[in-house]
């Protein structure tokens, strides 16, 4: 129902009067679920079909959409970005930073939450602790709340997910964590000396979305700075989606909401997070690569991809293909090791090699370790619960090869490695990819940021490999995924408004994004997706602690941008609307064009001075050949601090194919500083 009204108005009284005018009284009452009272205006309610309609031909009502359940998205990277932990800080301001984490909530025990040295919180904090029994709060977990209406309240995490985001973010500086002794040394978090508030919108049967929108409306009002969000529902319209609407009126109080872009790349246009005032993120790679070794009775090495944590007691040990350790299932049933197949009896003191998935049925049957198949996901490391090894197929060929050859196979797993990857970073195969499909002209995702191979702080409920029989309980846990991708991006920014207080939220995001590292598409692995796979570059949140200059969007400009593609649903519409999604003052530049036609695109911008008060910046621009791409003026000069200057880039081109995807840049220099913007120019694929 929009904004909350002003003066005099109960929202509850309102939502059950509408209720009533459809269902009945009593009906009514049994049908309302929440009222959404403090941040913005509307209600959930069990409905049929016929009387939700009722419901959306009221005037006051400015839509009506389904609740949906959404999915998890799941310290070296903090030097690998350039925030160590010798940086420049402003410790005083940063410690009045709340980062508020709607997830699947936190562990308090954590020694990552720890708040030794910490004083009260933030007079600013209007929030709660409700963590539910046995739960307490200190002054590093300032507030916490959980919503699900499916179990037990508590904003105790039983998962893990919500304690490895909120620690990555904001946890304070662990010495000598590791997941049993891998990727060993000082686990903190990107802002130590900010505050969390924690909201649980997850329990085991999902993230239902009522609740989502619930913690968007505690969170704004119990006075967040910033939100990070890792769950997704996959590509839905943005006035059906709660994460778009809660951010917006987050949004419009100054809160800036970041989002993970999804983990089921690496196809084209899936990414989730569509939403211009969100911060959408992508997931990409640090300098350090978990792998584990295979090695063969006839000393062969294989190198595969997992997080093994196990060191098998001895150096050899019997090699069975999963057609040979079955008395219950087909040849082709057991060769992929299929639910129910593996003996027990058959499998134990043995590794079993499989061809394609069969981790759940290897550890169900007992078996002494496991080796699969798998190209899908060369370049990330996940837990397993059993000794294991994942290889790639030509490596998996050569291990098929000795199985078939020798008469008595045998060979072994090694403990997982940490080693340096010197083409990091590179964007993850899991991480969702443009182009945006609700706003072509919008880049979608908009920065990358460090997601695979994480350690960060772990509940001892949580399975560290996911699966539920692994019972092992672990303090720190090693993730990958965009999930963890986002907090890193949610730090930075915290670490950007702690010198810039005042700063709205896309002068925040615009400074991450114009000082963004550019990444290589060539070295993209096989999905050289450019833009659509990193947005504007990796993350270097020091360089943008002074970007220069910032691109600037306010409510009232993400309502004209929606109603030039006749969404209503934010806010009412200005009197003659023209443009297009284009024209938002956004950091990057994006242009959907029709495949073998001429065109030519003109892009307005405004740049807010944030350097120097006298400076001057010139224009410089790196384009595909195939496309044209000028500035006018190609100089800006400023005499003031946030003086503001406007100019127009004009994109041109013909002919492209199907399928194409064309790359440019737009850098604006004043010799000291610079300030880049991404350029893509797309047509279908088909």
């Amino acid at each position: 129902m929009g904004s909350l009204p002003e003066g005099q108005y109960s929202p509850t009284s309102h939502h059950l009067s509408l209720l009533e005018e459809v269902l009945g009284e009593s009906a009514a009452t049994e049908s309302i679920l929440r009222s959404y009272t403090r941040s913005f205006n509307a209600f959930a309610a069990r409905l049929s079909d016929e009387e939700q309609q009722r419901i959306a031909s009221k005037k006051e009502v400015l839509s009506v959409f389904p609740s949906r359940t959404l999915q998890l998205q799941t310290t070296k990277s903090w030097d690998f970005v350039g925030l160590t932990e010798t940086v420049d800080r402003n410790p005083t301001i940063e410690s009045d930073v709340i980062i508020g984490v709607l997830d699947t909530g936190i562990w308090p025990e954590s020694a990552s939450f720890s708040d030794v040295g910490y004083g009260p919180p933030p007079t600013k904090w209007k929030g709660v602790c409700e963590g539910g029994s046995n739960f307490t709060c200190n002054n590093k977990i300032i507030g916490a709340r959980a919503y699900s209406l499916n179990e037990t309240i508590s904003a105790r995490d039983e998962n893990g997910h919500g304690t490895h985001m909120a620690s990555t973010a904001a946890g304070t500086k662990v010495p000598d964590a590791s997941f049993f002794g891998l990727a060993d040394g000082i686990a903190r978090g990107g802002v130590p000396s900010a505050r969390i508030a924690a909201y649980k919108v997850c329990s085991p049967l999902g993230c239902a979305s009522q609740d989502v929108l619930a913690a968007f409306d505690d969170a704004i009002a119990d006075g967040v700075d910033l939100i990070s969000i890792s769950l997704s529902q996959g590509v839905i319209p943005v006035e059906s989606d709660v994460i778009s609407i809660g951010s917006f009126h987050a949004m419009e109080k100054g809160i800036l909401t970041v989002h993970a872009a999804g983990n089921s790349g690496p196809n084209v246009s899936t990414v989730a997070s569509i939403a211009p005032w969100l911060f959408t993120v992508a997931a990409s790679s640090t300098d350090r690569k978990i792998l584990n070794k295979v090695v063969l009775a006839n000393k062969t090495t294989l190198i595969g991809n997992a997080v093994n944590s196990f060191t098998l007691n001895g150096d050899e040990f019997p090699l069975v293909y999963g057609k040979a350790v079955t008395s219950s299932c087909s040849e082709e049933e057991a060769r992929i090791c299929k639910d129910g197949c593996l003996d027990s009896g058959l499998v134990a003191g043995k590794i079993v090699i499989c061809e394609s998935g069969g981790i759940q049925e290897t550890f169900r049957a007992g078996a002494l370790g496991a080796i699969f198949p798998d190209d899908s996901r060369k370049d990330v490391a996940f837990v397993l619960p059993l000794p294991a090894s994942i290889l790639p197929t030509d490596q998996f060929s050569v291990l098929m090869s000795f199985l078939n050859s020798t008469n008595n196979p045998q060979g072994t797993i090694l403990k997982s490695e940490a080693t340096e990857d010197p083409q990091a970073p590179v964007v993850a195969s899991f991480s969702l990819r443009g182009p945006n499909i609700i706003f072509g002209d919008i880049l979608k995702p908009d920065i990358s940021a460090p997601g695979i191979d994480i350690l960060a702080a772990f509940s001892p409920e949580g399975s560290p490999s996911l699966f539920l029989n692994d019972k092992r309980q672990v303090e720190y846990n090693i993730y990958s995924g965009t999930s963890i991708a986002c907090p890193h991006v949610a730090a930075a920014a915290a670490y950007i408004k702690s010198y810039h207080p005042d700063w709205i939220t896309s002068a925040i995001k615009s400074a991450l994004m114009t000082t963004a590292s550019p990444m290589n598409a060539t070295i993209q692995g096989e999905y050289e997706d450019g833009e659509f796979a990193f947005g504007a570059g990796h993350i270097n949140p020091v360089k943008a602690r002074e970007p220069g200059l910032v691109y600037e969007a306010t409510k009232d400009d993400y309502l004209k941008m929606l109603c030039t593609k006749n969404i209503t649903t934010f806010g009412t519409c200005p009197q003659n609307v023209t443009g297009s999604p284009k024209d938002l003052n956004y950091p990057s530049i994006q242009v959907h064009v029709n495949p073998e036609a001429n065109f030519t695109y003109r892009f307005p911008r405004t740049v807010t001075n944030v350097g120097s008060p006298n400076s001057k910046y010139e224009a410089t621009v790196v384009a595909d050949p195939n496309i044209t791409v000028n500035v006018e003026p190609s100089t800006l000069s400023f005499t003031s601090l946030t003086e503001k200057l406007s100019f127009n880039v004009t994109v041109s081109g013909r002919g492209l194919k199907l399928g194409s995807r064309l790359s440019a840049s737009l850098v604006w220099s004043d010799g000291t500083r610079n300030v880049r913007s991404p350029i893509v120019v797309y047509t279908n694929k088909s």
